[in-house]
């Protein structure tokens, strides 16, 4: 029953993803496409003092890419880069709740290899 609960809140961030949309300024962002399915991801991140303030995403994709951003763009804000350095992929597929089939894991986890490049632009711009 619980997993019916979490499938329907996919299938709702899916219908109504969180945080859809490219904002008029943001810091760093970064896209990826996953070339098996053509889902296609970008993230929008906005910061102050080493915390995200906003996380914002456009794309095209499947219900599980979809919610994954949504999902994970709502998570991170307010969250220090310093913790969200040590998100992993074990991380993100619990954050979604539910049990995602080995051929769908790189769907669920297009946001955070997009996030991951954004943490490597903000790195790099830090230098």
């Amino acid at each position: 029953m619980q997993a019916d609960l979490y499938r329907e809140e996919l299938l709702e961030h899916f219908r109504n993803p969180l945080n859809f949309g490219k904002p008029k300024q943001f810091d760093v962002s970064s896209s990826q496409l996953n070339p098996f399915c053509g889902d296609e991801i970008q993230i929008f991140i906005s910061l102050n003092k080493q915390k995200i303030t906003n996380a914002q995403f456009v794309g095209n994709g499947c219900a599980i890419s979809i919610s994954s951003a949504s999902i994970f763009t709502q998570y991170v804000k307010g969250k220090a880069l310093k913790k969200l350095t040590k998100f992993s992929q074990v991380d993100m597929l619990e954050l979604l709740g539910v049990q995602v089939s080995q051929t769908r894991k790189k769907c669920a986890l297009l946001p955070l290899a997009v996030f991951q490049d954004c943490l490597y632009a903000i790195k790099s711009k830090n230098r």
